[in-house]
């Protein structure tokens, strides 16, 4: 995968049938970001949102938690109507965040970073499960450690991990390759085959320009993809 692609890369991994978006617009001032964006996440997908930087993907991802808000149309989750939901509703439904730039607690241990995870549940956890740390290896050997000490790729691991306690149905990834090492992207694409492992496997690409699906579908060209990634 090129440099540029890389940095273009945005995963969506649903764990049931659950999301759609129809005609979702948004605006920044005068400037229409999202138009008329439409798209379904079915169980056991893994959806790659592709494109330039500045094209409208973080938006996007930020719209379905909520974070932003859509000028018009509608995103359903699990059967409920979420258009208007903020984004704590929405993540006590089954929707976790992975943002770019991670978020962490610097001044929380890896352990307290991870504990926060438990916040959507009814009956949090007394203890965080073995295995977040047989899934995460380095978090188990530096959860004593503050989250600030921690490098980039470790930082995505943690911010992954802690996404993964909540249980979702839906976890919504942003730039997660971003400016790590190779090893650590290894290790996080096994993490994510591990969980589309546990449900049918089905990979659904988008291309998205000028705030636009512009293409869609598994069969599509590489040129035809790179046209539009490529600076």
């Amino acid at each position: 995968m090129s440099k540029t692609t890389s940095r273009s890369l945005k995963c969506i991994w649903g764990a049931d049938m659950l999301l759609a978006i129809e005609q979702l617009n948004h605006y920044y001032g005068g400037s229409h970001t999202l138009r008329g964006i439409s798209l379904e996440v079915q169980r056991g997908t893994c959806t790659a949102l592709l494109g330039r930087n500045g094209v409208g993907k973080t938006t996007l991802l930020k719209c379905l938690m909520g974070v932003e808000r859509g000028r018009s149309g509608r995103i359903t989750f699990v059967g409920q109507d979420v258009t208007s939901a903020p984004p704590h509703v929405r993540a006590r439904l089954g929707m976790s965040y992975v943002p770019q730039g991670r978020d962490i607690f610097p001044r929380l241990t890896v352990e307290e970073n991870l504990i926060t995870g438990f916040a959507v549940h009814d009956r949090p956890p007394r203890e965080i499960p073995a295995a977040t740390f047989e899934m995460f290896p380095v978090l188990g050997e530096m959860r004593r450690r503050r989250g600030g000490d921690l490098s980039g790729g470790q930082q995505q691991q943690l911010a992954l991990a802690r996404a993964l306690l909540m249980e979702p149905k839906l976890l919504i990834l942003d730039e997660p390759t971003e400016g790590i090492q190779p090893s650590v992207i290894k290790d996080i694409g096994r993490v994510i085959r591990l969980l589309l492992e546990r449900g049918d496997m089905a990979i659904l690409y988008l291309v998205m320009s000028r705030g636009e699906v512009v293409m869609s579908g598994v069969d599509m060209e590489a040129d035809q993809v790179r046209r539009h990634i490529a600076v």
